[in-house]
């Protein structure tokens, strides 16, 4: 289950249901949208079904937590191909793709592959890195789950990694720094402060995600328009 917060109080299930849906339909991403099951309750959203590529119940997921008055979502879309491929072959496109998309770290990333199901492990520098690794193995043929265990190990220190969010934050201009506070505990950072809109405070938690050595981002920026 993917747990995030919103404070968005004043939308029914059923508005949200039908926005969860409609927003299912409307990602060219999701192949089989016709298979997938919408239920809400208090915000909480399950999603049923069965599908024939991961990339379905991957993708379907992330549009539901774009779908505003969204508490919870539970991923139970169960993934069906109809011809299984042999661990071995998934395991050989993995590095392949793995490769692809880090060329110059890729060696410190291992992939291991049990009934189709993807378990990614390593250490990497950037939370990017990371990402992109799963990203590569995620269209494979064949892979019915990828579980992203690579540790982001920066090399900067905890100063050095809050003052680059630091300037981040003063160089873009669709934020405001000047009421964001940045605090680090190792790789782990908390945004507090005040900003205009949800667009602003994604602006500021895409800018701590992208320093270096960051393993986690706990936003606490508050909307004050």
């Amino acid at each position: 289950m993917s747990i995030f917060k919103t404070d968005d109080k004043t939308r029914t299930d059923d508005k949200i249901q039908k926005d969860v849906e409609s927003e299912i339909k409307y990602d060219p991403s999701i192949v089989h949208d016709e298979n997938i099951a919408v239920k809400v309750k208090d915000g909480v959203v399950t999603l049923t079904g069965v599908t024939n590529t991961y990339m379905d119940s991957y993708y379907a997921e992330k549009a539901t937590k774009r779908v505003a008055g969204v508490r919870a979502v539970a991923n139970d879309i169960e993934v069906k191909l109809s011809s299984d491929r042999l661990d071995p072959e998934i395991a050989e496109d993995a590095v392949k793709a793995i490769q692809r998309e880090l060329p110059y770290c890729a060696d410190k990333v291992k992939a291991t592959v049990k009934n189709g199901l993807i378990t990614l492990e390593g250490e990497v520098e950037w939370n990017f890195q990371k990402e992109w690794a799963a990203r590569g193995v995620r269209s494979i043929r064949g892979v019915k789950g990828v579980t992203n265990l690579i540790r982001v190990k920066p090399r900067v220190s905890p100063t050095e990694v809050k003052r680059k969010i630091e300037d981040a934050l003063v160089r873009s201009a669709q934020v405001d720094a000047q009421h964001i506070t940045v605090e680090t505990d190792g790789g782990k950072i908390t945004l507090k402060g005040t900003v205009k809109s949800w667009a602003e405070r994604r602006e500021a938690e895409r800018s701590a995600w992208a320093a270096p050595g960051v393993t986690s981002v706990d936003n606490h920026i508050t909307i004050v328009p």
